[in-house]
């Protein structure tokens, strides 16, 4: 059975500035800058959280469903899953907008300007989760403010297990808004920096929110995880990256890890183990969805850094 996927699917152009943006920023005209930068570099990315949970999804063997809204530039989106063999049945395009993108010129320095257009995200609560038809769970990650509340309500109006991921998106609700999808949720998955800011909106403790739900996920980049299932800790350690390239979409390839295990029924530790291998895989490659490696591939890694096998 599937996996339903609500996010954000979103085109990243990626730009390379081969000076400092200090050098052409006059610290005493800042209140009227107008500036260019010569990017001689730039790559288009296929992004947005849904797309790349879904990507290593099918990667791992799985059978997502997303749900996302794209606009008028998403045909050569929607023909990558095609490709890939993933469904576009429930992408809704908008066609007075475009597809959600963001633009990142990183200088000599490694300083960011980046500049996000939501686009056809923000009407992403026109789809509803009732027409993509039997799924086994879903999660809501970062996508329109409307329709992460709206998709969260639904699933568990339809009893679907949730894993609710707040990602980037976690400013956009108040204390009580969180609390209200913690108690939707089956499931929590946050990094440290966004535990941090959700236990300061809601006033509740990472003790107390795991104690409203089954499993409450943190990820701690290379101190590896922390998962609170059971009335217990477990400690999830991080693998050890081949090279690091990009950290781009490691957050959803370790959420996928999480898709797939809890599909299979495996024990948390398993799950968490997969999850950080995933994210460990994905940090060795440009952009969130340019790894390629096999299920065998995957599962002679699991088993050299684990000791057994999960596939």
């Amino acid at each position: 059975m599937s996996s339903l996927i609500c996010g954000s699917l979103a085109y990243d152009n990626i730009m390379q500035y081969d000076g400092r943006f200090s050098e052409a920023l006059l610290a005493d005209q800042l209140h009227k800058i107008n500036v260019s930068f010569l990017v001689p570099t730039m790559r288009r990315e296929f992004g947005g959280c849904a797309g790349n949970i879904a990507y290593n999804l099918k990667l791992l063997g799985g059978e997502p469903v997303i749900m996302a809204t794209v606009g008028q530039d998403s045909a050569p989106y929607l023909q990558r899953f095609k490709d890939l063999g993933i469904s576009t049945d429930n992408i809704r395009v908008i066609d007075s907008s475009f597809t959600a993108q963001c633009f990142i010129t990183t200088d000599a320095g490694s300083n960011q300007i980046t500049a996000f257009h939501p686009g056809a995200m923000t009407f992403s609560h026109e789809n509803k989760v009732a027409d993509a038809g039997a799924v086994k769970f879903s999660i809501v990650a970062p996508d329109g403010r409307d329709g992460m509340l709206q998709h969260a309500e639904h699933s568990a109006q339809q009893n679907i297990p949730l894993i609710f991921d707040p990602g980037q998106g976690l400013p956009m609700f108040s204390g009580d808004d969180l609390k209200h999808f913690i108690e939707l949720a089956t499931y929590v998955a946050v990094n440290d920096y966004e535990a941090e800011l959700l236990t300061t909106r809601t006033g509740l403790s990472l003790e107390q929110i795991a104690g409203q739900v089954s499993a409450l996920i943190v990820t701690r980049g290379e101190l590896g995880a922390e998962i609170y299932a059971d009335g217990q800790k477990i400690d999830i350690p991080c693998v050890p990256a081949e090279t690091i390239a990009d950290p781009t979409g490691c957050g959803d390839a370790f959420r996928a890890g999480m898709l797939f295990g809890l599909e299979k029924g495996m024990d948390w530790a398993t799950i968490g183990r997969l999850s950080s291998l995933m994210g460990s895989i994905k940090i060795a490659s440009q952009g969130p969805q340019n790894h390629a490696p096999t299920l065998a591939e995957i599962d002679d890694r699991f088993h050299k850094a684990f000791g057994y096998r999960f596939a």
